[in-house]
């Protein structure tokens, strides 16, 4: 069976905030493209479009609607999943081959698909159901943190996240290291009050959820209120913008 390190130079990982994710997808369709072509087998995607699809997935957004206790109007909340690099992962510990490990350096959990076998032991040991068997490789995939993007010195420095970050549209998914209590994800997570999937299994998972927020405490914002308010020099802001801009259209008069 894999050994799990003592200890990690890092944690590398994801902070999901509940409170602004529109479950729109983008996250899955984005981990589905790039880990398509790029680390590992391809995912497969069969009969998409068919009677009987199948296919595997590194990230699921699932909806609730949650009714709170105080008789509250129910609210609908989008919950993004994929592997949370616990740092007492029990799919690392009951793989037989040694392809399930969790590295030293960064904390990031992988799979050496040349050396899975595909039995499910790990599936079967996962509590959040972050693995999946790829129907058409026959191995176990799952969340990479983007490894081969992340350190990509021929990537902008802006695109060195997982796909998932860069692309969602809300800023509902953050990624750094949860090892630092300085880091940007560490005070966010102490902020909000940021916390651990199902604690109860003991898995010390890295990865953080924000809950949502009541929205009648929330300070309401009069978007329109800049463009609303008089305006006593128009050459600047929006108004100056637009007067510039409709002046150099051509035929404008001067």
């Amino acid at each position: 069976m894999t050994q799990l390190p003592t200890t990690t130079t890092r944690k590398l990982g994801l902070v999901i905030d509940l409170d602004t994710c529109v479950g729109c997808h983008a996250c899955v369709i984005s981990c589905k493209g790039w880990n398509t072509e790029n680390y590992g087998a391809p995912l497969a995607d069969e009969d998409a479009y068919g009677a009987n699809p199948v296919g595997s997935f590194l990230n699921r957004v699932h909806s609730f609607e949650v009714t709170p206790a105080d008789d509250a109007p129910p609210s609908l909340v989008h919950f993004p999943k994929s592997c949370l690099h616990c740092d007492n992962a029990p799919c690392v510990t009951v793989c037989p081959t040694g392809a399930s490990y969790k590295r030293v350096e960064d904390g990031i959990v992988l799979v050496n698909e040349s050396a899975c076998i595909g039995c499910g032991l790990c599936a079967w040991a996962c509590p959040y159901g972050a693995r999946e068997l790829d129907p058409r490789e026959k191995v176990m995939k799952k969340c990479t943190l983007c490894v081969d993007r992340i350190y990509n010195e021929n990537l902008p420095e802006e695109d060195r996240v997982p796909a998932c970050v860069r692309t969602c549209p809300a800023g509902a998914r953050h990624f750094g290291d949860l090892g630092d209590s300085e880091s940007a994800v560490s005070q966010l997570v102490a902020q909000r009050g940021g916390f651990d999937l199902m604690p109860e299994m003991g898995t010390q998972p890295v990865n953080k959820y924000l809950p949502p927020r009541p929205k009648d405490q929330l300070q309401e914002t009069d978007i329109l209120a800049p463009f609303l308010a008089p305006v006593t020099d128009t050459s600047q802001g929006f108004l100056g913008w637009l007067d510039r801009a409709l002046s150099a259209l051509p035929g404008a008069k001067e």
